[in-house]
C-alpha cells in the first residue's frame, strides 16, 4: 500500500478554503495520512508554493510550513495544529517568514499551487528549528515513501 495524504478541507487540485489563508483565519488545514511502509520511524511535512511571486513568472519556491518528527503512530494533524498543538515529539521548522508555524496562502497575484509534501522516514530528526534546505540533506537516504496533496489559492 502506498502512502496517501488527504485533507477534509479540500481535495487534491482544488481550492484551499479561505480560513487557511494568511490574511483570513490563518489556521493550518486538517490533514490525514495512511499507508506508510514498515520501518517508518517518523514523518516530515513541508508545505510550499512553487509559483512565487507570480505563476506566470515564478522566481522561487516559498515555504509555508514545516513539521518534522511526526511520530510513526500519528496519522493526522487537526485543524490549527500549528498553534493548538502537534502530536507529542513533533516540532515545527522555520518557514520563509522565519516563523516556526503555519503561515497560509497569500499570493500577490494569480492562482498559486500549494504542495503539501509528506515523507515517511526510517529515522527521527534531532530537534531544532530547521529551514527547508537543512531538511533535504538530513532526509537523503532515509525516505521510505512519499505522498503529495496539492491545493490552490487566489486572492480576490
Amino acid at each position: 500500500m502506498a502512502l496517501v495524504l488527504e485533507s477534509p478541507s479540500f481535495r487534491h487540485g482544488q481550492p484551499i478554503p479561505r480560513a487557511h489563508a494568511l490574511d483570513h483565519g490563518n489556521v493550518s488545514p486538517p490533514l490525514r495520512w495512511h499507508g506508510e511502509p514498515d520501518g517508518t520511524k517518523s514523518f516530515l511535512l513541508v508545505v510550499e508554493d512553487p509559483d512565487a511571486p507570480d505563476p506566470e513568472a515564478p522566481k522561487r519556491t516559498w515555504v509555508h510550513w514545516i513539521v518534522y518528527d511526526l511520530p510513526a503512530g500519528a496519522h493526522a494533524l487537526e485543524e490549527d495544529a500549528s498553534r493548538a498543538g502537534l502530536p507529542d515529539g513533533a516540532g515545527q521548522g522555520l518557514n520563509d517568514w522565519d516563523d516556526p508555524a503555519w503561515d497560509g496562502p497569500k499570493p500577490p497575484v494569480g492562482r498559486h499551487r500549494y504542495f503539501f509534501k509528506l515523507w515517511a522516514l526510517d529515522r527521527a530528526l534531532p530537534h531544532r528549528a530547521y529551514h527547508r534546505a537543512d531538511l533535504a540533506k538530513m532526509i537523503d537516504g532515509h525516505v521510505l515513501d512519499y505522498a503529495e496533496l496539492v491545493g490552490t489559492f487566489a486572492r480576490h
